[in-house]
C-alpha cells in the first residue's frame, strides 16, 4: 500500500513542477517508445494555456500519444494479465489502481469540462478544443493506473517519471506541450472538489474551478455565501444552487431564522418542513439527545429525511432503516 499512497500524493501534488525532471522523462518516454527524441520542449501555466499553446504549434507534427502512452499502457497490462491470470490482476486492480481511480478519473473530467467552457463560449467551437485534449497524457492524473504497475518492470518509467514531476502534457513528434500542476487543490472527505472560499482547483495563469461538495458553481456564487439570508436562498432559482446554499447556511439556522413552524412533534422529536418553489421540500426531525453532555446540557440534532415523512418518529426510525411502528427504543441517545 506505500506505492499506491505514494501515487495517491502524485495525483493531489499542488506546485511548481520540477521541470528539469518532467523534461527527462517526456525523453525518455519517447525513447522507449522508439522514437526521435522531441526538438522542442514548451511550458504552459494550466490545461487551458498548453491547449492555446497546441492549436498555435508549427511544424510540431503528429500526434504519438499512441506510441507514448496508448500502446505501451495496453501491451504492460497484457503482460501483467497473462503473467497473473484473471484473477490475479483483478486482485492487483482493486489493490492499487482502483483505490485511486474514481477520485483521479472525475477530477480530470472536471479540468476537460472547464477547459472547454473557458475556450469554447460557443458549442460550434466545443469540437476542436475536444479534440485537443483527446491528445493529452494525464501526468499526474494517470496515476491510478500508473500505481497498478509500480515496481513491475520499466516499460513505464518515462511516463511514471512525468507524472511524479509534471502535470498534463501533449506529445507530438516534433514537439511537446507540458502543463504545471495547480497551485490549489481542495477536495472534501470524498475526494470531490470542495471549497467556499475561493477555487477549488487553481493553476498559476487563473485557470480555476469552482465547487461546493463536488458540485461545480460559479466564482460569483461563492462571494455571496458568507452574506446570505433566508431570503436570499428562498429568491434562488437554480434547485442546485438553492441546495448549496441551504448547506452552507445551515438547515437548522434556516429554520430558525426564516420562522419556519413545526409540522409534527411527538416523544423522539419535532418535525419541520421547508418548502422549496421547483424542487422537494426539505424536511427534517430535531431531536435532543437524551445524554448530556460533560457540562450538563444537552444536544440538539438536525436529521434530514424523506419528504413524505408525516411524522417525528417515522422520521426518526428511517435513519435507523426501520418503520415507524417497529421503531420503539428502550433509551434514546
Amino acid at each position: 500500500m506505500q506505492h499506491v499512497n505514494s501515487w495517491r500524493d502524485v495525483a493531489a501534488a499542488t506546485g511548481a513542477a520540477d521541470r528539469a525532471a518532467a523534461e527527462e522523462g517526456v525523453r525518455h518516454a519517447y525513447r522507449t517508445a522508439g522514437l526521435a527524441e522531441p526538438g522542442q520542449i514548451v511550458w504552459a501555466q494550466s490545461p487551458r494555456a498548453a491547449v492555446g499553446i497546441v492549436e498555435k504549434l508549427a511544424d510540431a507534427g503528429r500526434s504519438v500519444r499512441e506510441e507514448v502512452r496508448t500502446r505501451p499502457w495496453a501491451e504492460e497490462r497484457r503482460r501483467m494479465y497473462d503473467e497473473l491470470g484473471p484473477a490475479g490482476w483483478s486482485a492487483l486492480w482493486s489493490a492499487t489502481g482502483a483505490q485511486l481511480w474514481e477520485t483521479t478519473a472525475a477530477l480530470a473530467e472536471r479540468i476537460r469540462s472547464g477547459v472547454v467552457a473557458d475556450l469554447a463560449p460557443r458549442p460550434e467551437d466545443e469540437g476542436a478544443v475536444r479534440l485537443v485534449l483527446l491528445d493529452a497524457v494525464l501526468g499526474q492524473h494517470d496515476a491510478a493506473w500508473l500505481a497498478a504497475f509500480d515496481g513491475r518492470g520499466d516499460r513505464l518509467t518515462g511516463l511514471a517519471e512525468v507524472a511524479r514531476n509534471a502535470g498534463w502534457w501533449w506529445p507530438y513528434e516534433n514537439a511537446v506541450v507540458i502543463s504545471e500542476r495547480p497551485q490549489v487543490l481542495h477536495r472534501d472527505e470524498a475526494g470531490r472538489l470542495d471549497h467556499g472560499e475561493g477555487p477549488a482547483l487553481a493553476y498559476g495563469d487563473g485557470f480555476a474551478l469552482y465547487a461546493w461538495r463536488g458540485m461545480p458553481v460559479p466564482a460569483a456564487f461563492l462571494e455571496e455565501l458568507a452574506s446570505l439570508t433566508p431570503h436570499r436562498i428562498r429568491e434562488e432559482e437554480n434547485a442546485e444552487l438553492r441546495r448549496v446554499m441551504l448547506e452552507y447556511y445551515g438547515y437548522d439556522r434556516y429554520l430558525t431564522e426564516s420562522g419556519a413552524r413545526p409540522v409534527h412533534r411527538d416523544e423522539t422529536g419535532i418535525l419541520w418542513r421547508i418548502a422549496l418553489d421547483g424542487d422537494e421540500d426539505v424536511v427534517m426531525v430535531e431531536v435532543v439527545n437524551s445524554t448530556p453532555e460533560p457540562d450538563g446540557t444537552h444536544r440538539t440534532y438536525w436529521l434530514r429525511v424523506p419528504p413524505a415523512t408525516r411524522t417525528a418518529k417515522e422520521g426518526v426510525a428511517w435513519t435507523f432503516g426501520l418503520e415507524g411502528a417497529a421503531y420503539a427504543p428502550v433509551r434514546q441517545t
